[in-house]
């Protein structure tokens, strides 16, 4: 015979889920804060870049995609976006240059690329839903047959916005031939 849980203890088992679930994506971050919710409004913080790898392609994932990798040479482009948006208080896809200009110089000509900027989101986990609740800002994460990404998050302590946000997805290189 089954016995069905009543409203409180089904409740209390999605709390523990939940918790259980944070703290695990917490990693190192002190407990009862997983990275995140981390605020990178402020001086010497960084942003989580696995972490946030691992949100795009979970929601990736939920609608059918693949997962995307860091890239080390997009997470430096993405860098000099964000860092360029702050250090000229504008948000912009176009303030450190044209995106394909960007990318061609970057090593990334011809591939399939898509951009989100933004500002003014404290935490990786507003962006990401700020992004999420944007139509065309949720049409790149969702872009098909990108698989690499970077991300970047840069403070700007004079600017009303604070953070300055810059994300890239592209395709794999193309095979030669």
């Amino acid at each position: 015979m089954r016995r069905q849980l009543g409203w409180g203890q089904t409740t209390a088992i999605a709390v523990t889920a939940t918790a259980a679930l944070l703290t695990a994506c917490a990693g190192d971050q002190p407990a009862g804060e997983p990275s995140f919710y981390k605020s990178l409004a402020g001086p010497n913080v960084e942003l989580d870049a696995a972490t946030a790898a691992s949100m795009i392609s979970g929601y990736r994932r939920n609608n059918g995609l693949p997962a995307v990798e860091i890239d080390p040479a997009l997470m430096q482009l993405a860098e000099q976006q964000a860092r360029a948006m702050a250090e000229r208080n504008k948000l912009g896809h176009d303030v450190n240059g044209d995106f394909k200009t960007r990318l061609v110089n970057g090593g990334y000509g011809g591939r399939l690329a898509v951009e989100n900027v933004s500002a003014g989101y404290h935490t990786l986990a507003e962006a990401f839903s700020g992004w999420r609740d944007s139509p065309p800002h949720r049409a790149n994460m969702l872009q098909s047959g990108v698989s690499r990404m970077g991300i970047a998050a840069v403070y700007a302590p004079k600017s009303k916005y604070k953070v300055f946000w810059t994300l890239i997805l592209t395709a794999p290189e193309k095979p030669r031939g």
